[in-house]
């Protein structure tokens, strides 16, 4: 009997209670209605705050974890595109060693200079020219190689300049031809050609050649 008439006291308050007749400076003397609904209002703000951060903290997470996701699979596809092409890179490299090796080949030895330079004199001299002077300049040290300039004076008609340069160009070592010049020579018919000639040294510490100034006709 206790029991139902605390249960319809409580009822009749619920029906009797007036929020505008609440006293914030007095709680205490509150119905019990509205304690009952303050704690379960503070509990559920209580509640949605912790649920609030709890979410966000393990949004910020998941958006980490998914983020970290995409660049695993971008770092797995290209270490596993370099596998599949593993063999393939090898053989890449093997040849470009090789054609690095047979360039290397190309290009002189400080000891080989003077050959190259004689090279170069008895192309001219086979062309039918005259060969009024060779001179090789200092080495110029460049960040890879060494380029050995060579400045080049002949005498002749336009037809043995051509088949001058051709042989040049043909010479097993490499050889470029440069700001080359052609005039009368004096009052004759013969022509003089100025050219500069380099060669070059994949040594960086290779010392310069020797520039002493060839001069000569026919051997």
């Amino acid at each position: 009997m206790a029991d139902n008439n605390f249960l319809a006291d409580t009822l009749e308050q619920i029906r009797g209670f007036d929020p505008n007749d609440i006293d914030w400076n007095n709680m205490g003397s509150w119905p019990v209605v509205g304690k009952v609904v303050l704690c379960i209002a503070v509990v559920a703000a209580i509640g949605a705050l912790g649920y609030f951060l709890a979410v966000l903290d393990e949004t910020d997470r998941l958006a980490s974890a998914q983020n970290q996701e995409v660049q695993l699979k971008k770092d797995f596809e290209t270490k596993a595109f370099r596998v599949a092409n593993l063999e393939e890179y090898k053989t890449q490299m093997t040849e470009m060693e090789t054609t690095f090796g047979s360039l290397l080949k190309q290009l002189p030895r400080d000891t080989e200079v003077p050959g190259l330079i004689d090279d170069i004199s008895a192309a001219a001299l086979n062309a039918g020219l005259e060969l009024k002077a060779i001179d090789p300049r200092a080495i110029v040290a460049t960040e890879f190689y060494n380029e050995l300039p060579i400045d080049i004076e002949v005498v002749g008609g336009y037809h043995e300049m051509g088949a001058f340069v051709s042989a040049v160009a043909a010479l097993p070592r490499i050889v470029t031809l440069h700001d080359f010049s052609i005039k009368k020579e004096g009052n004759t018919d013969r022509l003089l050609m100025k050219i500069l000639a380099k060669t070059y040294q994949y040594d960086a510490d290779a010392k310069p050649a020797a520039s002493a100034k060839k001069k000569g006709g026919k051997r």
